[in-house]
């Protein structure tokens, strides 16, 4: 039970042996449109006043309020009964009647009050109980004087548990309990946690008088059995007949289905004739290794119309009027919570939550997690965990085989699959984070119809227009590729279709369509590095390399850009001249936005002499250009404005005007560099025209930074603003890193006289992406920063804070942006 704190609860709970009570109001929905939302608001307040004085009377610790309930801790048993009476009592007078169950055992406390199976009997208790009914458990009663006590007999109570003898305070009259009957539900040996919403969404589909085939799907160890079973206890008031538990994973044989279902219910002449008009649930579980017994089910729905089933599979049953319910794993939270409930002895920490990440929050995976803890820390269990499989063994020796280790568990739907379905589930797994159809198609020769059968059995997942699987599975799926004689082809045949990726995107760079691949590679990030590792020497590595530096450059993968850009390098002997040279280029920008000028010359100059013997002008002109920004960033300015010169020269010569347009933003850079503000205009004024006709977005952006710092030097103050807006709005839509942090930078400096506050912010966001990705301001940028600073310090007395900020950096910038565009906003409406 989630705690919220109020002022009435007590921080020292009791310890030890401890009586757990708690209170329900019955029918508060009806008592709520009774009364009027005033009149219960006054009923509600006045009732919990009341219970609230009786239960401290006796020493009652408010361990949790939620709504109408109570959750109370009593030291001792008697004072615990004294309480319950003594509230009922006080509430005999108004509106409200509230059931009250009682349960006494070993207090287990934690941060959110109390945790352990004696507080979910207690729970379970109550809420057999009717309104005005004080019910306690077997455990209090024998703690307590017995001729107050009433012997109601033995009951299942809806937590599945063991029959459970019941006993009422006083001698009143009520309905029977809501207690399991006519039931072959199997009792579990732990207690139900979490899943509070899908139990609810289950429950709420049972009850539809139009829903009477619900089938519950999701890979091994996802919860399927334990949420059908609780889902089918707590819907047993429904159904007279009974609610009958049919398991099916010993069956090998689809004729034999119906045939067990006969057996749990006893029949003596069939199942149909048994059940005929009779208002009952058969909970089928384990479907999927006898799904070609699909259709019997259909006919005995049709004989039987107050008959309702509820499936487990790993596959729906393609039946007409099914729902199925796909069983998600748990949540995060729900996750940790089970963990620490199996290992008891552990306190939700960093680690605990990391092994929950890294077995992707199946319960079956958990527990077995769990279990390891009677010989290892959970830091110690995380480290193991690197591969998964191995260690998530040891499950209860009474649970099914394949039950009792992950690998067993999927290993069971593995079997189930035809040659073709085994053979495309292990080449997928040479995906990570997923991939296209397409991709599958051509990667692992795979057809929709295989597919799409995988989704269904639940190995593999479908959202987003990708498929992909659980890490778990994955690693499964992995190990049989890698045991067969197909990972090397298949290795292959995804580097070399990532690589052609990365070629078709690498030819839309300065495009309109530019950020739609910007896009498609960050999403397939992952993929490529796959790839690269794979290539390691050989030819695919420098193809992938020399296609995607662009792109690691934009995001600001500057370091591990360059890690693969030296690997691939280093191991070029015999590679096509154009993939040696782009990567030289590559390596070389790279270099140089990190300020590592001396090694950037180095793969400029080689570039250009590859290119040259190659006859690659295009590759020959940018690797000048490049020499050009060098010089620039190490405040060489007659050799930087000469290789401009060079640069632009090639450019003309070859007609290529996307990238003289560069060229010449590169020479407004310069100018700017030397106070020819005039010059920095008009040059950056024409590129940001000419790159925007072409669609290079990027082009426009970076122009737009050199106009924005040209005009405001001018006194141009508007085009100033306008260009810096655009600028700012283009390297968000982009996600251009290096452009995000110099966009800001020039923000800081518009509104640093109207908004102190929120220039300083912007210039700490800047200041976090250059030491992230290890970037050297340009001699511009560093001028203008110091500009800001000196003058938050000197006029606001404001110091530049640290980004504290845990967020991803690409949604820092972007949130900083998004802040600097309403605050240039802000100061425009003011002028």
């Amino acid at each position: 039970m989630t705690k919220t704190r109020n002022p009435w609860v007590v921080s020292d709970l009791p310890t030890g042996t401890v009586t757990f009570l708690f209170t329900d109001i019955e029918g508060s929905t009806k008592l709520l449109h009774e009364l009027g939302t005033n009149r219960y608001s006054e009923a509600l307040a006045e009732h919990r006043r009341r219970l609230r004085e009786a239960f401290a009377r006796y020493g009652g610790v408010e361990v949790d309020t939620q709504g109408d309930a109570f959750f109370y801790a009593f030291p001792t048993a008697p004072g615990a009964l004294a309480a319950a009476a003594e509230g009922r009592e006080a509430l005999a007078s108004g509106p409200i009647r509230v059931r009250i169950g009682l349960h006494t055992g070993t207090a287990h406390p934690s941060e959110e009050g109390y945790v352990g199976q004696d507080v979910h009997r207690a729970a379970r208790i109550a809420s057999a109980a009717h309104g005005g009914q004080v019910v306690v458990s077997a455990a209090t009663a024998a703690l307590v004087a017995g001729d107050e006590l009433r012997d109601l007999g033995e009951h299942r109570l809806k937590d599945l548990s063991a029959p459970e003898r019941i006993y009422q305070l006083g001698e009143g009259d009520f309905p029977p309990l809501r207690s399991l009957y006519r039931t072959n539900l199997p009792v579990p040996s732990t207690p139900f946690l979490g899943r509070e919403r899908e139990l609810e969404e289950v429950t709420d589909l049972l009850a539809r008088e139009d829903m009477r085939l619900v089938t519950l799907t999701g890979p091994g160890g996802t919860g399927k059995t334990r949420l059908a079973l609780q889902a089918a206890a707590a819907q047993a008031e429904r159904f007279r007949e009974g609610v009958w538990w049919v398991p099916l994973a010993s069956l090998r044989d689809p004729q034999l289905v119906l045939e067990q279902a006969a057996q749990m219910l006893e029949s003596k002449n069939g199942l149909a004739e048994h059940i005929g008009d009779k208002r009952l649930l058969l909970l089928f579980d384990n479907f999927e290794h006898v799904a070609e017994a699909a259709p019997n089910l259909a006919g005995l729905l049709v004989a039987c119309p107050n008959l309702e089933l509820l499936v487990t599979s790993r596959e729906r049953l393609r039946l007409a009027g099914e729902r199925e319910y796909p069983v998600p794993p748990l949540a995060e939270k729900e996750a940790v919570a089970l963990f620490i409930e199996r290992a008891m002895s552990v306190q939700p920490d960093e680690h605990v939550h990391a092994i929950c990440d890294r077995v992707d929050h199946l319960p079956l995976a958990v527990e077995l997690a769990a279990a390891r803890t009677t010989a290892l820390s959970p830091r110690q269990i995380l480290e193991r965990l690197e591969q998964r499989l191995p260690l998530l063994t040891g499950g209860p020796r009474d649970a099914p085989e394949r039950q009792q280790t992950l690998r067993a568990t999927i290993e069971w739907s593995y079997e189930l699959l035809s040659d073709d379905e085994q053979n495309v589930f292990a080449r997928l797994a040479l995906f990570t984070g997923g991939c296209t159809l397409e991709a599958a198609e051509q990667v692992c020769d795979a057809h929709l119809d295989t597919l799409q059968s995988l989704v269904e059995k639940s190995l593999v997942r479908y959202t987003n227009e990708r498929y992909w699987m659980l890490g778990t599975i994955r690693e499964f799926a992995g190990q049989q590729l890698a045991y067969g004689d197909e990972y090397a082809s298949t290795a292959a045949a995804h580097a070399d279709y990532f690589a052609a990726l990365a070629e078709r995107a690498e030819s839309r760079f300065g495009a309109s369509d530019e950020a739609s691949w910007i896009k498609l590679l960050a999403r397939e990030h992952d993929n490529f590095r796959v790839a690269l590792a794979y290539s390691d020497g050989a030819p695919h590595q420098l193809r992938l390399v020399s296609a995607l530096w662009r792109f690691w450059e934009q995001q600001g993968h500057y370091g591990e850009g360059r890690r693969w850009l030296d690997a691939a390098l280093a191991r070029r002997e015999g590679a096509p001249a154009m993939s040696v040279a782009g990567a030289l280029l590559g390596a070389a920008v790279l270099a140089r936005a990190q300020g590592d000028f001396e090694e950037a010359g180095r793969r400029a100059t080689e570039s250009i002499a590859i290119a040259r013997g190659a006859g690659l002008r295009l590759v020959e002109a940018r690797a000048v250009g490049t020499l050009g920004n060098i010089a620039l960033a190490q405040r060489d300015f007659r050799r930087g404005a000469e290789l401009l010169a060079k640069t632009e020269a090639l450019f003309r010569e070859l007609g290529d005007e996307k990238r003289l347009a560069v060229t010449m933003n590169n020479r407004a850079y310069l100018a700017l560099e030397l106070g020819e503000f005039e010059v920095a205009f008009t040059l950056a004024d024409e590129c940001r025209g000419l790159s925007r006709k072409m669609g290079d977005r990027a082009s426009v952006l970076s122009a737009g930074l050199n106009l924005s710092l040209a005009a405001h030097s001018l006194g141009r103050h508007e085009t100033a603003k306008e260009a810096l807006q655009e600028a700012l709005e283009l390297a968000r839509d982009l996600g251009h890193a290096a452009f995000l942090a110099d966009a800001l930078i020039v923000a800081a400096a518009r509104i640093a006289s109207g908004d102190p506050d929120t220039a300083a912010a912007l210039v700490a966001v800047a200041d976090r992406a250059r030491r992230e990705l290890m970037l050297e301001l340009d001699p511009v940028e560093l001028g203008v920063r110091a500009a800001v600073e000196n003058e938050l310090r000197g006029t606001y007395r404001i110091d530049l804070p640290g980004d504290a900020s845990e967020d991803d950096l690409l949604l820092s910038l972007e949130a900083a942006t998004v802040r600097a565009l309403d605050a240039l906003a802000a100061l425009a409406s003011r002028t």
